[in-house]
């Protein structure tokens, strides 16, 4: 049996939006347990009052950094500190960095040194480096949309339309590279092993980003493959092009 991750999830409150905490502890709660919440930031400062509402009621952690300086981010410093200090620990074994500042990807790889995930949540002005080097990064703008649809509505978050989905050259590219490659000799591919192809070249992918909470629903919806279900319940596809 598979042993639950123990996940640090550490919060720069000052780069990233306190409306999708509750859909970002759900999406962790898929990979292991959140045994440490820590929220860096200047807890004095106005700016984060609406992170202070979230605290309790998510039983986060709040990391007091000053700003000695005016216009220096000493948050940073501090996350980094935090995180390398619980990464020797020997208590964590997945971390989760909440933030939409590219100044943490250093460390985002030298946890993935140590055998670490890192899974990454950022708004969707988070810069490019930061986002592929997570495994994987989720936007929560996504997250947020999901939380807001099922409390007031009830309804699944907004997802992409085939129309959508195949307008985007590099998801499709992605999709069809990982079936043909996951492919047997008769062309048809275990959804496991196309998922696992995609998880291993392409990390920082996630199907909620397109609205979709698992790949495979993501792949029906294009609808630019065979899809076949043996025994069941396995899903195996085939790229109709041959």
């Amino acid at each position: 049996m598979q042993e639950t991750k123990r996940i640090a999830l550490l919060i720069d409150c000052d780069n990233v939006s306190h409306t999708a905490i509750e859909g970002v502890l759900e999406e962790l709660a898929k990979h292991g347990t959140v045994n440490v919440r820590h929220a860096h930031g200047d807890w004095k400062s106005p700016s984060l009052s609406g992170w202070a509402e979230e605290l309790h009621p998510h039983a986060i952690r709040p990391m007091q950094q000053f700003a000695y300086t005016k216009g220096k981010n000493a948050t940073d410093s501090a996350m980094i500190i935090d995180a390398m200090d619980l990464l020797y620990s020997g208590n964590i074994n997945a971390f989760a960095l909440m933030t939409s500042d590219s100044d943490f990807t250093p460390l985002v790889l030298r946890i993935l040194e140590s055998g670490f995930p890192v899974y990454g949540f950022g708004e969707k002005k988070t810069p490019k480096p930061f986002v592929d080097s997570c495994s994987p990064f989720i936007y929560i703008e996504n997250l947020v949309s999901s939380v807001k649809d099922k409390e007031e509505s009830g309804k699944s978050p907004t997802k992409k339309s085939k129309a959508q989905l195949r307008q985007n050259s590099a998801l499709v590219k992605l999709l069809r590279t990982a079936v043909d490659q996951a492919a047997g000799d008769d062309g048809w591919a275990n959804m496991g092993m196309v998922a696992s192809y995609i998880s291993n070249n392409n990390s920082s992918f996630s199907s909620i980003n397109y609205g979709y909470r698992k790949i495979s629903d993501l792949i029906k919806a294009t609808e630019l493959f065979q899809v076949e279900l043996r025994n069941g319940t396995a899903m195996y596809i085939k790229d109709p092009r041959g």
